[in-house]
Order: structure tokens, then sequence, then C-alpha cells
């Protein structure tokens, strides 16, 4: 098992870098730092993924086959269809296993902001009034707080499947900023 922590080395070769966590976890926002720090592209799955209307675009698998097969990348590491074909061509996993109430409560931020703008998110589409959080399942703050669970889970199982791939785990926002810090350097 290769499991770092944030004051070990990086992996020698650092091509490829995925980032998971439930949502509002910041896998977003660290894998544009990352893609930054690293002068690598950024590819926000979630702009592959929605279509016009939130509808799932149609060309998503093959875009995430392009993405995996492209020499250098960072990108998230969600989407069922995703994980598998990213994770098998990654060379760091980071996963952000912190608390769910503050996953959350940055679901719940963000998203009141975007409804309250009226911000345009992909491909025209912009967050649904606050009161479907009553009426719709897979409202995202629904979502957010019902998938929580099954994110560690998931990274526990492909340490099993891919014991070879470096995985950085990280419990609080200060480690990750600090190892954000030592990315840089």
């Amino acid at each position: 098992m290769a499991l770092l922590g944030r004051d070990d080395p990086f992996p020698e070769q650092l091509n490829r870098v995925v980032v998971a966590g439930a949502c509002g976890a910041g896998k977003s926002t660290v894998a544009a730092a990352v893609a930054t720090e690293l002068g690598f592209p950024y590819v926000e799955l979630d702009s592959l993924y929605h279509g016009p209307g939130w509808v799932p675009r149609p060309s998503f698998e093959s875009d995430v086959a392009d993405l995996a097969e492209s020499a250098q990348w960072v990108t998230e590491w969600q989407y069922q269809l995703a994980r598998p074909v990213l994770a098998a061509r990654a060379d760091l996993l980071v996963f952000l296993d912190l608390p769910r109430w503050l996953a959350v409560s940055r679901v719940v931020r963000r998203t009141v902001k975007r409804m309250l703008l009226r911000t345009e998110l992909w491909e025209g589409c912009r967050e649904p009034p606050l009161r479907k959080l009553f009426t719709d399942r897979d409202h995202i703050i629904r979502w957010a707080w019902r998938t929580y669970p099954e994110h560690e889970p998931r990274v526990r199982d492909l340490m099993r499947q891919q014991p070879a791939l470096p995985i950085v785990w990280f419990k609080t926002r200060r480690d990750v900023k600090i190892w954000l810090i030592r990315l840089s350097r």
C-alpha cells in the first residue's frame, strides 16, 4: 500500500493526479491548485459531464478516455464511469477526507450563493430554486449529505485494487495547505 502523508516525498513520476473526496471537500479547488503548481492542465469533470439542462453529455465517456490518455492532467475523481478509467492512469490520488460538517456546510454556502447570483455553471446550467431541496431527493445539498459516507470505502477499495498507486490521505484543511505549500517549492 502506497499511503503517503503530507510530509512524505512526492512520487518521482507525477504527470496525472486525481483528487477524491465528498461533495464540498474541495476537490476542484485543490485540483486547480495542484495543476497550477505542476504546470499541468486542470480538467473539471463536471464540465465534461453536464450538458444543457443538467443532462449528461453523450460524449462524457469518450471525453474521459481522451483525458486519461493525455500525458499530463489533474482532475477530480468522481462519476462512477470515470473513476476506474482515471485511477488506472493516475500517478497520484489525493483524498480529501475532511469532516462531513465542513463538506456539507461548504455545499450549502456555495449553492445558496450560486442560486442568489444566478451563476451559470456548465452549458447554461444554474442552481435550482432552494425549495427544490425539499422536493428533489438528488438536490446537491441532500446528495452531499447522503453520499458522504461512500467516499472512504471507495478509496479503500482502490487501495486494494491498485496497491502501487500512491495515495495522499488528508483529514484536515491544515494538512492540505501544508502539502500544497510543499508542492510549490
